[in-house]
């Protein structure tokens, strides 16, 4: 089994209160969840309007599995015309030997 956590950090140019970022992160929130079950949450920059940082774990049964999950959300994040992303930070968790 292998397990990553990723940290996605985000500009949201188009915000001007918090009531619209979060009409922005809901539906984005959701979309990242469906699009392979993953845990994701709103981690960081939670009183800012146009920042915020995205929390992810992913698990797949191989490091292959788990390249090809980062990779589908990768193309993701780079699909997103309504959202900057300023780094994505990945974490690999390793199986205990």
């Amino acid at each position: 089994m292998r397990v990553a956590a990723l940290r996605v950090e985000l500009h949201l140019p188009m915000s001007q209160s918090l009531k619209a970022k979060r009409s922005v992160l809901r539906p984005f929130i959701s979309d990242l969840q469906r699009l392979g079950s993953y845990s994701v949450a709103e981690v960081g920059h939670h009183e800012s309007w146009q920042r915020a940082a995205i929390g992810m774990a992913v698990v797949a049964p191989d490091g292959e599995g788990l390249a090809m999950q980062i990779e589908k959300i990768r193309r993701y994040l780079d699909s997103r015309l309504d959202v900057e992303v300023l780094d994505v930070t990945l974490s690999e968790l390793e199986e205990p030997q």
